[in-house]
């Protein structure tokens, strides 16, 4: 009996000795890849609530991306600085301390860009501060290291950021129409809106040399004469939202370009009310794409980091030289011509977008997103693309992210907001300019074979 109770004693003696022991050893914060794919949705649905317009929303994506995988590339021998590759970035301060956690300081430096650059920052806040006090109540010490450490970073790519020439055109001229030459961009209707972003062409590129670098062709020379060139994209433009809206119910032209629209204002009027939808931009669809590649391949948070930054680098710089063709070529949109000579009644599938023709974004945008996943990813990596369902559209799927990137150009004529030539030249820019940045950028230590980083 006394034998018995003994043994009773050292079991319980056991158990609490168990139980103190654990209680005393420190919880790991753990930091997943999910983490940064929400941050990037965090960031999307902010800009979409706030109306940035593409361009601008473009810069929002590369320098919270940036700054994130800057931060990885300090603690992950498997990826290389881009400080000497990005025009004028020097490298980041290294971290002082063992403890510094490279993900959640990352996470910080993403965070702490993205709240610098919406309008809406509560929004972004509360849910950065959520996640950051959750982390903090398991590891108050490392977290407070790692965040030093995020907000290091940040302020470095912050400064870097500001030389960009951003704030400069600000303050420049709005872009001057001409309504007396009639092959020249007019504004277009509900809303007859001042062209967007005319002095995009003037920020700093992240990767490519110059604006004009990828400078395509120019457009087919303005001619309103039956059988030139120029007259047959005009009438093809017509025809084909003539054929769509014989069933626009069961088109699947008109089903691709309302899945491609990606307009971030659409103005609609009722009477003498006019309000808007929303959506994601362009390149906040090819973000969405990113993190759907992302999740497929079970990406670790290093190569998700990696691919966002890659790719909204891409994205950034087919802005830059797109808009830099926009204003150059300045070509009167479809519908306005349409209206005038065709149908004075006739509307586009999709509202014509408050800028110049020629080229199109969409294509341009698209193409070189599309090489910079094909690059990390695979040329034959299928993939559903659902970036859309938030906005009631069903999910599409794609073989491959280049078969992706046609469909979004296609997706234009459709729309019937651009020409054929357009669309076709863009998309031979779009991936030219991707070539490069893929080419440019050495961001792996290891070479990268059928889509993936080679193991050691």
């Amino acid at each position: 009996m006394k034998l018995h109770r003994s043994m009773n004693k050292i079991l319980v003696f056991a158990m609490l000795s168990f139980l103190l022991i654990s209680c005393s050893e420190k919880q790991e914060i753990e930091v997943t890849a999910n983490d940064f794919h929400n941050a990037n949705d965090y960031v999307s649905k902010t800009m979409v609530h706030d109306i940035f317009s593409p361009p601008v929303a473009s810069r929002v994506y590369a320098y919270t991306n940036i700054a994130a995988y800057e931060t990885i590339a300090q603690f992950d021998p498997a990826y290389q600085s881009l400080a000497g590759q990005l025009t004028n970035l020097k490298p980041v301060p290294a971290p002082e301390s063992e403890k510094t956690n490279g993900k959640i300081a990352a996470l910080v430096a993403f965070y702490d860009i993205g709240t610098s650059l919406v309008f809406s920052e509560d929004m972004l806040k509360s849910k950065r501060d959520s996640i950051f006090q959750n982390w903090k109540e398991i590891d108050e010490e490392t977290f407070k290291v790692s965040e030093a450490y995020g907000l290091k970073v940040a302020q470095h790519i912050k400064d870097w950021m500001k030389q960009d020439n951003y704030a400069e055109t600000r303050t420049m001229p709005k872009f001057s129409v001409h309504t007396e030459e009639e092959a020249r961009w007019q504004p277009t209707p509900p809303s007859y809106m001042d062209g967007i972003e005319p002095h995009w062409m003037k920020i700093r590129p992240f990767a490519i040399n110059a604006a004009d670098q990828f400078k395509p062709a120019p457009p087919p020379e303005f001619s309103m004469e039956e059988g030139s060139k120029f007259h047959n994209e005009l009438m093809e433009v017509y025809n084909i939202r003539e054929e769509i809206a014989e069933d626009e119910e069961n088109s699947e032209k008109m089903a691709i370009a309302k899945f491609w629209d990606c307009n971030p204002y659409v103005s609609i009027l009722r009477g003498h009310l006019m309000f808007a939808t929303k959506k994601i931009t362009p390149g906040g669809h090819w973000i969405g794409i990113t993190k759907i590649a992302c999740k497929k391949a079970d990406a670790d948070f290093d190569k998700s980091v990696y691919a966002y930054a890659k790719t909204s680098v891409a994205i950034a710089d087919a802005f830059i030289s797109c808009w830099d063709e926009k204003y150059r070529s300045n070509l009167v949109r479809p519908e306005t011509l349409i209206n005038k000579y065709v149908d004075e009644n006739w509307q586009s599938v999709l509202q014509t977008p408050p800028f110049p023709e020629y080229t199109s974004g969409h294509s341009v945008v698209s193409g070189a997103a599309a090489i910079s996943l094909t690059s990390i990813f695979g040329d034959n990596f299928a993939f559903d693309d659902d970036t859309e369902e938030d906005f009631g559209l069903p999910m599409r799927s794609f073989k491959s992210f280049n078969e992706a990137s046609a469909e979004a150009a296609r997706s234009r004529l459709y729309g019937g907001i651009h020409y054929r030539s357009a669309i076709e030249v863009g998309l031979v820019q779009g991936r030219a300019l991707g070539n490069f940045v893929v080419n440019k950028l050495q961001m792996t230590s290891e070479k990268e074979a059928d889509g993936e980083i080679a193991s050691k």
